[in-house]
C-alpha cells in the first residue's frame, strides 16, 4: 500500500468522493506506512492510530448520508509541534512542556478539521522551532529520508519527513526565517509561505506582526493551493489578515508565461552559496525559458534586511521567552537564550530605525517587482548537512556570525513580507534534494503557484521518492 500513500491529496479526495477507496482505507494505509517508516525517521512524534481511524470512520458515514464534504474531506494530517491541539500534547519540542495538553486548538487545526482533515499526531520540530535543523532533547532529531545522515531543515521538518515518506497526503507548517521553505528544500517537498494575514495566526503573543507566518506544505503544488484554500480567510482574531476568502485557490493552476519577464539572482548579490546548490539551480534555468519566461540576471536591493530581520526576531524572542528564561533558564537551549538576551538590549530607537529600514526595503523591492513578475533565488545556500551539526558555521570559506546567517537566502525574503514557495528542483551529485524559492509581487499568492506548478509539470521532480520510504 506504499504506493497508495503517495498519491497526491487532489487524487486522494477525488477518490474519496467517488467512492473509489473509504476514508478508512486511506487512514489505515497511512498508519501502516507511519508504522514502517516512522521509526527510520523519526518524524511524527505523538501519534493517536485510534482517533484517525475514528474520525475515519465517522467520515465514511458522513459520506453515505450525502453530507456536504470540505475540500480537505478525509485525509489525514498530523499538525507542527508548535501549534496548540486541544487534548493532544503539544511540547514545543520543550522538556518544559513535555507532558503538555492544551485546552484549545489553535486556528488553523479549526480550519483543517473544519475542511475534513482528520487529525492523527503532531510532527516533530526544533526547540520552541528555534533553528532550521530539527531536534530537540523531548523527541531528538528527525532525519533526511534521502540520507538519514543528513538534517532534514527546519523548523517544519518533521512534517516535510511526514510528506516525503508518505506518511502524510498533506501538514501544516510555521515560517519565520524560513521554516516552511526550508525543510521543503531540503525534503524534495513543497513548501510555501504566504503572506502575513493570509492565513490569519491564532493565538500570537503579537497578533500585528507580520514576520511569523503558517502555512501549507504537500508534495505537489496542487496540493499546496489545495490546503491553503482551507487555512486562507479572513478572522477578526488576526488584526493583518487579509479580506479575501481562500476560494480562489481552488481554481486550475494552468497558465500561459510566454514573455513574463523573471529575475535571476544566483546569490542576492552578495551571498555565499555552496556551489552544489547552484549547479542544481542553474540547470533548471533553461526550464524557465522553456515555458515562456524572458529571464534576466538581477536581484533588488536588500540592504539592511539582515539587520531588519535580526531586530524583530530578537525583540520576538524577548517577549515569549524571558519569562520561561527566568524561571527555567536550565532547561532550555542557548541559541534561544542568546536570542532573547539579544532582543533585551534593543532599545526603541533601534527599533524604529528597524521598521523604517523595513519599509525602505519592502518599497525598493515593490519597485523592483514593477519590472519583473517574479525573482528567483535559492531556497538554501547550503543543500543538507550532517544531522549532527546544530548549524552551519561556515560557507564557501566565509563565517556565519549566528545560529541563523545561513538562512539569510530565506529570512531576506521574510523581511520583504512578499509570499515565497520552495519547489522541488533537483539533486547534487550525491542525490540530496535541493529546491528552487519562487517569489512574487505584494499578496499575489496564486500567481506564485501558478508559476510553481508550470515549473513542476515541466520537471516532475516531485516524483522522485526517498528509498527508505519505498523499501522494506
Amino acid at each position: 500500500m506504499s504506493d497508495f500513500c503517495f498519491l497526491t491529496a487532489t487524487e486522494l479526495t477525488r477518490m474519496i468522493r467517488n467512492k473509489d477507496v473509504s476514508c478508512r482505507e486511506v487512514m489505515q494505509a497511512h498508519l501502516d506506512q507511519i508504522a514502517r517508516v516512522n521509526p527510520r525517521v523519526n518524524a511524527i512524534v505523538t501519534l493517536l492510530p485510534e482517533r484517525g481511524l475514528d474520525g475515519a470512520d465517522a467520515a465514511d458515514a458522513a459520506l453515505a448520508r450525502g453530507e456536504e464534504l470540505g475540500p480537505l474531506f478525509g485525509l489525514p494530517i498530523a499538525h507542527k509541534d508548535l501549534v496548540p491541539t486541544k487534548g493532544i500534547r503539544t511540547t514545543w519540542g520543550s522538556p518544559i512542556y513535555r507532558d503538555h495538553v492544551p485546552t484549545e486548538d489553535g486556528l488553523i487545526i479549526t480550519r483543517l478539521r473544519d475542511a475534513g482533515a482528520i487529525t492523527i499526531g503532531k510532527t516533530n520540530t526544533p526547540e520552541f522551532g528555534a533553528g532550521s535543523q530539527t531536534f530537540n532533547p523531548v523527541f531528538d532529531a528527525t532525519l533526511n529520508p534521502y540520507n538519514a545522515a543528513k538534517t532534514c531543515g527546519g523548523s517544519s521538518g518533521g512534517a516535510a519527513v511526514s510528506l516525503a515518506c508518505g506518511m502524510l497526503p498533506i501538514a501544516d507548517g510555521s515560517d519565520t526565517g524560513g521554516s516552511l521553505r526550508n525543510p521543503a528544500n531540503f525534503c524534495n517537498v513543497v513548501g510555501f509561505r504566504p503572506s502575513p494575514g493570509r492565513v490569519p495566526v491564532w493565538p500570537a503573543d503579537v497578533t500585528w506582526s507580520p514576520t511569523s507566518v503558517q502555512g501549507p506544505m504537500a508534495r505537489t503544488v496542487e496540493d499546496v493551493a489545495l490546503m491553503l484554500s482551507a487555512m486562507a480567510g479572513p478572522d477578526i482574531r488576526s488584526p493583518i489578515s487579509i479580506t479575501q476568502s481562500g476560494d480562489q485557490f481552488r481554481q486550475p493552476l494552468g497558465r500561459d508565461f510566454k514573455g513574463v519577464k523573471i529575475a535571476w539572482s544566483r546569490d542576492f548579490g552578495e551571498l555565499p552559496v555552496h556551489p552544489q546548490v547552484t549547479k542544481t539551480i542553474d540547470a533548471q534555468r533553461s526550464t524557465f525559458a522553456d515555458i515562456g519566461c524572458i529571464i534576466e540576471d538581477a536581484q533588488p536591493d536588500f540592504r539592511d534586511a539582515d539587520d531588519i530581520f535580526k531586530a524583530w526576531r530578537a525583540w520576538q524572542f524577548e517577549i515569549k521567552y524571558t519569562p520561561l528564561i527566568e524561571k527555567h533558564r536550565d532547561q532550555i537551549k542557548d541559541t534561544i537564550i542568546w536570542n532573547t538576551e539579544q532582543g533585551q538590549k534593543l532599545t526603541g530607537p533601534q527599533l524604529g530605525q528597524a521598521e523604517v529600514k523595513r519599509t525602505r526595503l519592502y518599497h525598493r523591492v515593490c519597485r523592483f517587482l514593477e519590472e519583473y513578475e517574479y525573482l528567483i533565488v535559492p531556497v538554501n545556500q547550503v543543500p543538507p548537512f550532517d544531522v549532527d551539526t546544530p548549524y552551519i558555521k561556515e560557507i564557501n570559506g566565509t563565517q556565519m556570525e549566528t545560529y541563523i546567517d545561513w538562512m539569510k537566502s530565506c529570512y531576506y525574503i521574510t523581511a520583504t513580507g512578499l509570499p515565497a514557495i520552495s519547489v522541488p528542483c533537483g539533486f547534487t551529485d550525491d542525490g540530496l534534494p535541493v529546491g528552487v524559492q519562487i517569489v512574487g509581487r505584494h499578496q499575489s499568492e496564486f500567481s506564485v503557484l501558478q508559476l510553481a506548478y508550470a515549473f513542476q509539470e515541466a520537471t516532475q521532480f516531485w516524483k522522485q521518492r526517498p528509498d527508505l520510504a519505498s523499501s522494506n
